[in-house]
């Protein structure tokens, strides 16, 4: 059987993200797995210290394994497991500060897919007009939501606010 995607030249990537933890997280990693010296010090000096390695070990596998990428290409966006065809992809804002906590928060829909780490601030809110997904909209961490608003052909909320009112102060 022949794979025609074999042979199908691979789309440019438009815009590459991994949502990596931050240095705090992997300080807060070191600080739990300093804790398990703690319970095995009973036992041994030694044997604690190979707990913490061995704690701190599967901490960062954890992490570096739970790290969701952000891909778009002309005719995809992968944001996480997550994937769909640009065509479905409709109205793109970014939020950055109070903004993007209220996206999180009050603003969220219930229905909508979310790829969020706590350790990232902004996010992008990403419109999905498939009428065959009852997703509403995709909301996603992002270090550059100017960015991938950007190559998504959306813009940042204080720009469209700025657009939709004019001579509002921004």
């Amino acid at each position: 059987m022949h794979d025609s995607s074999a042979s199908a030249p691979a789309a440019p990537v438009l815009y590459e993200e991994k949502l990596r933890p931050s240095p705090w997280i992997w300080l807060i990693a070191v600080m739990i797995s300093s804790l398990s010296i703690l319970v095995f010090v009973p036992i041994g000096v030694e044997i604690g210290l190979i707990a913490a390695v061995v704690v701190f070990a599967i901490i960062a596998l954890l992490l570096t394994v739970s790290t969701p990428k952000i891909v778009v290409t002309e005719r995809t966006l992968q944001v996480g497991r997550a994937g769909i065809e640009r065509q479905h992809v409709g109205l793109v804002t970014g939020y950055r500060g109070d903004d993007a906590t209220h996206q999180r928060g009050p603003a969220l829909h219930g229905l909508a897919f979310m790829c969020l780490r706590g350790w990232i601030d902004p996010v992008v809110r990403i419109q999905i007009d498939d009428l065959r997904d009852r997703t509403p909209y995709w909301l996603t961490s992002t270090r550059n939501p100017e960015q991938l608003a950007e190559v998504l052909g959306g813009t940042m909320a204080r720009e469209a606010d700025a657009e939709d009112h004019p001579g509002a102060a921004a």
